[in-house]
C-alpha cells in the first residue's frame, strides 16, 4: 500500500550523511547543517534538519564545562593512573582528600532557565539579577573514607594563599588526621594549586610527618 501524506525529502542514505556531517561538528548550527546538506542535493530547511537529527536522538543541548587538559595534563594524569592502577580499596581508604572552591554570595555563578511568554523577557521574575564585582568566600574541606572533616571558610574576598594555606592545615587537617586516623599512618591528596606546592608548604608538611599522594 502506497503510503499517505507527504513525502520525505531525503532517502535513509542521505539521512546518514547528514548525521555523520553533525558529528563531525557537533557545535554546528541547524542552518548550518541545511546548507551543507544541501551541497549534497538535499533541499531542506533547518526545521527538516533538526527534525531528521531527533529522529536519531540527537538533541540540542547547552554543551557541558570541563578543564581544558593540555599535553601536560594528559601525560601526567596519566602517569598517576598506571601508578596507582594496583591500588585496592584499603589502600585508597588510608588517603584523605582535600579541595577548596570559590562561591558567589550574590546570584548564581551558572545559567539559570525560566520559562516566559513573549515580550516577557525583562520581566522582574523572568531576570537574573547581577553586580559587577559579587562577594566571593572560598571553602576548603577534606574527607576519607572514615567520614569528613570541618570545613575552613576564608574571610570575604579572601584568596587562598600559601599563608592560609598552612594555616587551614594547621587548624583543620592535622586534627582531622587525629580524629580519624589516630596513630595510624595515612596519606594527604592536594592538587597542584601553587600554593599547595609551595616549598614552605612541602617542608611543613614534611615536618608534621604527614606523606602526600
Amino acid at each position: 500500500k502506497k503510503a499517505s501524506g507527504r513525502p520525505r525529502k531525503s532517502s535513509k542514505c542521505q539521512d546518514r550523511l547528514l548525521k555523520r556531517i553533525q558529528l563531525r561538528d557537533r557545535s554546528a548550527t541547524s542552518a548550518e547543517l541545511a546548507q551543507e546538506w544541501q551541497q549534497a542535493g538535499v533541499s531542506a530547511s533547518a526545521c527538516t534538519v533538526r527534525r531528521r537529527l531527533l529522529e536519531d536522538g540527537l538533541v540540542s543541548r547547552r554543551a557541558a564545562k570541563k578543564p581544558l587538559l593540555s599535553k601536560k595534563n594528559i601525560r601526567d594524569r596519566l602517569i598517576f593512573c598506571r601508578k596507582y592502577s594496583e591500588w585496592t580499596a584499603e589502600d585508597w581508604g588510608k588517603v584523605i582528600f582535600s579541595d577548596e572552591a570559590p562561591f558567589r554570595l550574590f546570584g548564581a555563578s551558572g545559567k539559570r532557565l525560566v520559562r516566559r511568554r513573549k515580550g516577557d523577557r525583562y520581566h522582574q521574575s523572568c531576570v537574573m539579577p547581577t553586580v559587577k564585582h559579587p562577594d566571593t568566600i572560598h571553602v576548603w574541606g577534606c574527607f576519607s573514607s572514615k567520614g569528613v572533616g570541618s570545613l575552613t571558610i576564608l574571610p570575604k574576598n579572601t584568596a587562598m594563599n600559601k599563608e592560609w594555606y598552612q594555616n587551614t592545615l594547621q587548624q583543620q587537617l592535622l586534627p582531622t588526621i587525629q580524629q580519624q586516623f589516630g596513630e595510624e599512618q595515612c596519606i594527604f591528596q592536594h592538587d597542584g594549586a601553587p600554593c599547595h606546592k609551595a616549598k614552605v608548604i612541602t617542608e611543613w608538611l614534611g615536618n608534621q610527618n604527614v606523606e602526600i599522594l
